[in-house]
């Protein structure tokens, strides 16, 4: 572990678990803080990558409190993309069945795009990692949905979960990404952001 690293305090704006799993497994001093009210809206010309990063820093804006010297704020949004198309959190069982029925046997994008913000700059980027899933039946999918209810996830899947298991073929990229956050480069980036 970096030693100039572990004099910040991260401060982790966000609801997921799976984002606070991540950074606990870093090893890097953080907290969980609540955060602002973002609108999950975005301008109507924006794909893929660029959607994610503008969520990202919606919700750094979001985040009103004055930040001390020794702190970075970390905020992430995550966007499946798939035949042009951000598929977002299903509403309920029906869409999410219907959401994976469309990801079966094909090949989508996964984005999380992360701000990274001091009291003194802001620093954003994307990580992009590709994912292919094997056909799937129906009882399969139904299955998933019904045990996991997957209505907080972005595509109505979880790749640690049971469908991950069955259905993954391949990964380009980083796996941890589609979980929820590129923890690699948030690390990686955040060594630049403290020499800097």
């Amino acid at each position: 572990m970096e030693h100039e690293l572990q004099s910040y305090e991260l401060l982790l704006a966000s609801g997921s678990p799976r984002r606070a799993e991540l950074l606990k497994e870093l090893g890097i001093p953080f907290r969980v803080v609540e955060a602002g009210h973002a609108e999950e809206d975005y301008p109507p010309d924006l794909e893929g990558g660029a959607i994610a990063l503008y969520l990202a820093e919606c919700k750094s804006a979001a985040y009103q409190k004055p930040l001390g010297g020794r702190e970075i704020l970390l905020t992430a949004d995550t966007v499946v993309w798939h035949r042009g198309k951000d598929l977002g959190k299903p509403a309920g069982f029906a869409e999410a069945v219907r959401m994976l029925r469309n990801l079966s046997g094909d090949t989508h994008r996964v984005f999380t795009g992360v701000c990274l913000r001091t009291a003194q700059k802001s620093h954003s980027f994307c990580a992009a990692t590709e994912v292919t899933f094997s056909a799937l039946s129906d009882r399969e999918i139904e299955t998933y949905v019904s045990t996991c209810r997957p209505y907080d996830k972005a595509g109505a899947y979880g790749i640690q979960e049971w469908i991950g298991y069955i259905a993954v073929e391949e990964i380009r990229g980083c796996y941890f990404n589609v979980i929820g956050l590129p923890v690699q480069r948030v690390y990686s980036e955040l060594k630049q952001l403290v020499k800097t």
